[in-house]
């Protein structure tokens, strides 16, 4: 699978996961999700998403549903941490759906 952000085509796993991490930018990041069918993304994706994303750099892995939860919540509030919530944005989930557009 690949996409094609700019001119350039960058490849994707079979599943639609990023192969290089070095190649994510926020257009590519709008193009899978709109393969994962989640539409324009808001400011409220890209919180989660950008929260992903410094989780990985600082600690190498992609972050348990519960930690982020918790992160989520450290960062931006009750209203904005549940897995309710990030499901309403992300229909699959944070390991599913928002860790794959987050690169």
């Amino acid at each position: 699978m690949e996409a094609v952000v700019n001119g350039k085509t960058i490849q994707l796993s079979e599943a639609g996961w990023l192969e290089n991490l070095d190649e994510w930018s926020e257009e590519l990041a709008a193009q899978i999700a709109i393969n994962e069918k989640i539409g324009d993304l808001t400011e409220e994706h890209w919180d989660i998403i950008n929260t992903a994303r410094e989780y990985f750099q600082d600690n190498g892995a992609v972050c348990e549903p519960r930690a982020f939860t918790k992160i989520m919540k450290k960062k931006y509030g009750k209203d904005r941490s549940d897995q309710k919530y990030i499901y309403s944005l992300f229909p699959t989930g944070l390991i599913k759906c928002a860790n794959k557009v987050a690169g």
